[in-house]
């Protein structure tokens, strides 16, 4: 009987709802000076040795130290994706931790170091090893300097607040006998040890503070208000100071929430009620959150924001205030819900949150406003019916968003570390794609099996640490159906899925068809039956790797189409449907479209776009230009430009014709077959018709987020020129040039690195030339720049200098400089500069060389924008000795690259800026191109 009794006793305790975390403990006494924006520490922390390992050393991440200076991973993680703010900042304007001792309870003092490759982790050497279930209590005393917002949002605001997260030490998770380092490198994906938490807070009377942490006003006095913060297994939690709290309270039966996202237009009572369903439906579909308060703060939707709702001015928002409001809330709630109780490593299993976020999300919409559009009221106006963008369901663009990475060959993984994603798969493709996979997995296993998992997996992380594999094998044991290709195929590979549909017969009651795979990617995929009524049968198929053969019943359908909910993250749609009717079932109807559209599916499309270019010759130059370049990529390209040029009164234009071929495995990851042409005026009285075949092959590194990129480029420049009366130095002459060029670069806020090689050949000359190319910037904030070219002919038959190597203006006999008067040799056009070969500003008696040619050009800027240039070179001319030419003068680098002014100030002409019609001798770079703009914005991203 008492054996029974004890087994009773056994049995409740193991059933206990006891959480398995490491209950490290910390109290604080934190003082904050407001005007310094530094915090005063002293900290004890009870480090608890939960495992069964015996530790030499703690480990503690301090990222606020990320900020410290421009080399730490922070910094160059910036520097990667084209941030100059941090770079440029002021040493104020900059973090750091300043550490000032760390003793224990008797008062011994401990040796700690950081290390250059991890500057914001401290590790420190214990006096004796922590045994395992041991304990050891230290007291730390250090500053905690705190950084201007401006680079991540965290930090001190201009009104003067702080906002603050990863401020304080804490202890790195130890797991798999080793502490969890990674530095901070703005990806919120610090992975702390669950810790108890005590802090006496300090800041200057009238200040308030608002945390997710029980919080208590204990007093005040003169100076001071003191607040108490509390919390039981924390991993992390926000803090924000302020002059006047903008955060407001909203309450329910489970949850009190604390928000500031911002909304005026809607009143309180409106936004209650959309945070009271946001939460109940949160409740409902994940579990409940594990603590009594949550901050879902304005900040965190600006870190992250729902991306196209963050991209329109409010004026033409097409959506309502109170749907953009809930979907604000909803993507920051989920975040935060997520971040704060489900205690994954957040850098390794980084797809697991994402993809219960935007899945839980795109639930939401489904249940609640199942008839939204993805541009919302747009999609009601007349004129916009026709467009597939205004007509998608609001979930759509999910796919849509993921496509675009994989149709330009730069998805990854969903399992891969979230630290070696490019940014547009960090913040947007990657997380769109994993909510995607778990959609598409619920699909197919039917019975809210993944829903339910969900719940289950969010209800056993309360009590022993869970990671992906945990996720897997939950997922696995609640059905009875092989899922081993959706962890391997969908989460572990960057393998496209996509199925099409080979031939097919008939009856009147049956149907016999093949699905061809196009990738050899084994997943199920789902089939409809479609006819005027709508959906008449759908039914889940799992084609093999190669054609597979199926016969279902017809069921008075009239159309057979794969995919057609887009539940499987296929790579092409435009294949997946089959006629069975009619004499030709695969022909998709031509549909013009204005401007821009998404890829729609079903119909092969004609973008028309009105289009005007510029150049001194032919005047303005309205066109209407014809094209199927859809927002995402595709094989096969047609661009065609008819134009009329005003002021030659002539037609002229542009069309290219390109094929596109990615590589999935290789370096060489894209070879773009292309035949381009173009009709334009190169003088007042002369045209030029130019056609290049063309053959480009990209390659990149293994590591997508390293920004070398090579490209080799062959072509064949066919050129025919009219003879001008009016420029006697140029050939009227067709002429063909074999071209071949290979280019390197590395290019990042910091530094900029370029190698580029030249191969020209031609009936009646050959040439060879090198560049070289490098820009730094120094921690002081100023930057050098350096370009170094040398060319020689390989053979030369000419008798004039239009082949010939240009000191400062290139004749651009292969057309490929966007001069706005290519053959002006005085006057404003004649001013507009071009980097290229020579690279002088000046304009010095001898301009070009016909045997070979090596120059250097440098600047160096002094503040911001304002450099100094110089230029030096040798050239060489048949018959002549080689000649030593140089010039000087004041670089307004503006945007580098698109828009700057050079003023030559001494040259080998002698002091220029003393000379007459100084004014002709200022030279300019401007660029105009709206794609190449467009294109010093996206690099960030891609």
């Amino acid at each position: 009987m008492k054996s029974h009794y004890l087994f009773l006793l056994s049995f409740f305790v193991l059933c206990l709802p006891i959480k398995q975390y490491a209950q490290h403990h910390t109290a604080m006494v934190v003082t904050a000076n407001m005007d310094t924006k530094i915090l005063t520490i002293d900290q004890e922390l009870t480090f608890v040795n939960d495992s069964n390992d015996t530790l030499y050393q703690l480990v503690l991440n301090d990222w606020n130290n990320a900020y410290a200076d421009v080399n730490t991973p922070l910094a160059k993680r910036f520097s990667d994706e084209f941030y100059r703010g941090f770079h440029l900042a002021q040493e104020a304007e900059r973090g750091k931790t300043t550490i000032i001792s760390i003793v224990d309870t008797g008062k011994f003092y401990y040796n700690w170091n950081r290390t250059d490759k991890n500057p914001d982790v401290v590790s420190i050497t214990l006096r004796q090893p922590l045994l395992p279930h041991e304990n050891i209590t230290l007291k730390i005393a250090y500053t905690v300097k705190i950084p201007s917002a401006q680079f991540t949002k965290f930090g001190y605001e201009e009104s003067g607040a702080l906002v603050l997260k990863n401020w304080y030490l804490t202890p790195a998770r130890y797991e798999n006998h080793d502490f969890v380092i990674y530095s901070n490198e703005n990806l919120d994906d610090i992975v702390n040890g669950a810790t108890d938490l005590e802090i006496t807070l300090k800041v200057p009377l009238g200040q308030e503070v608002t945390s997710d942490l029980k919080t208590e006003l204990l007093s005040q006095d003169a100076q001071y208000s003191t607040y108490s913060l509390s919390g039981k297994n924390n991993i992390n939690f926000g803090l924000f100071i302020a002059p006047k709290s903008a955060f407001y309270s909203f309450k329910n039966d489970a949850l009190e929430v604390l928000t500031n996202i911002k909304e005026t237009k809607i009143s309180t009572i409106q936004q209650a009620l959309l945070i009271d369903r946001v939460v109940s439906f949160t409740t409902d579909f994940i579990g409940k959150y594990p603590e009594d308060k949550i901050i879902v703060s304005q900040t965190d939707y600006d870190r992250n924001p729902f991306y196209g709702l963050n991209q329109l001015p409010a004026f033409i928002s097409p959506f309502t205030n109170e749907f953009t409001y809930e979907i604000k809330f909803l993507k920051t709630y989920l975040n935060a819900y997520l971040k704060n109780s489900l205690r994954l490593d957040n850098r390794q299993d980084s797809w697991i949150y994402d993809g219960i976020q935007v899945y839980a999300m795109m639930k939401y919409i489904e249940i609640n406003h199942p008839k939204s559009k993805m541009l919302g009221s747009t999609s009601r106006f007349k004129i916009l019916k026709s467009y597939n963008l205004t007509n998608l369901d609001f979930n759509e663009q999910y796919s849509y968003f993921y496509m675009l990475m994989a149709r330009k060959n730069l998805d990854q993984p969903l399992a891969s570390s979230k630290n070696a994603l490019v940014k547009f798969n960090e913040q947007i493709a990657s997380k769109y794609r994993a909510g995607l996979s778990l959609r598409f997995l619920d699909n197919y296993l039917g019975n809210n099996i993944v829903g339910n998992s969900i719940q289950t997996f969010y209800k056993n992380n309360a009590f022993k640490q869970q990671n992906s594999h945990d996720f897997e094998s939950l997922l696995k044991s609640n059905t009875t159906k092989d899922i081993n290709w959706f962890f391997k195929t969908i989460i572990n590979s960057r393998d496209l899925v996509d199925y099409k549909f080979g031939p097919a017969t008939k009856t009147k009651d049956s149907v016999s068809f093949t699905i061809k795979n196009r990738t050899g990617v084994v997943v199920p995929v789902p089939i409809y039956g479609i006819n005027k009524s709508g959906i008449v049968f759908k039914k889940w198929l799992e084609p093999k790797s190669s054609d597979t053969i199926f016969t279902i019943e017809r069921k008075a359908a009239d159309k057979l189409v794969l995919n057609y909910k887009n539940e499987v993250p296929e790579y092409n749609l435009r294949n997946n449907w089959k006629t069975l009717k009619g004499f030709f079932p695969n022909n998709r109807p031509i549909k013009f479209v204005f401007m821009k559209d998404l890829e729609d599916p079903y119909y092969n499309q004609i973008l028309y776009v009105p289009s005007i270019s510029y150049n001194l010759y032919d005047g303005l130059s309205p066109g209407l230009r014809l094209h199927n370049k859809t927002i995402l990529e595709k094989p096969f390209l047609f661009d065609v430009n008819p134009a009329y040029s005003t002021k030659a009164r002539s037609f002229s234009g542009s069309a290219s014709f390109v094929v596109n071929q990615n590589y999935r495995e290789s370096k060489l990851y894209n070879v773009r077959y292309s035949i381009g042409g173009s009709y334009f005026h190169y003088a007042p009285d002369a045209t030029y018709l130019r056609i290049t075949p063309t053959v480009q092959l990209r390659i990149r590194q293994e590591d997508y987020r390293d920004n070398r990129k090579q490209l080799i480029l062959v072509r064949q420049v066919l050129v025919n020129k009219e003879k001008s009366l009016l420029l006697a130095n140029q050939p009227a002459e067709n002429y063909s040039v074999f071209n071949a060029k290979y280019f390197n670069t590395k290019t990042e806020v910091t530094n900029h690195l370029s190698f580029m090689t030249d191969l020209q050949l031609a009936s009646q000359f050959g040439k060879l030339a090198a560049e070289i190319e490098y820009r730094k910037l120094f921690e002081n904030n100023q930057q050098i720049s350096l370009r170094l070219y040398a060319g020689s002919f390989l053979y030369n038959k000419t008798n004039s200098d239009y082949y010939s190597f240009a000191l400062d203006r290139p004749t651009d006999y292969l057309f490929d400089y966007n001069y706005y008067g290519r053959s002006e040799s005085t006057g404003f056009f004649s001013q507009q500069l071009i980097v290229a070969e020579g690279g002088f500003k000046s304009k010095l008696n001898t301009a070009y060389a016909n045997q070979w040619i090596t120059t250097l050009n440098g600047s160096y800027a002094l503040f911001n924008w304002f450099e100094i240039y110089g230029d030096a070179g040798f050239i060489k001319n048949k018959t002549l000795k080689e000649q030593f030419l140089f010039d000087s003068g004041v670089r307004l680098n503006l945007v580098p690259d698109y828009f700057e002014i050079y003023l030559p100030i001494y040259s080998s002409n002698g002091w220029e800026i003393g000379q007459n019609k100084y004014n002709e001798k200022i030279r300019f770079i401007i660029t105009l191109s709206p794609k190449i703009l467009i294109n010093l914005f996206n690099r960030k991203w891609f």
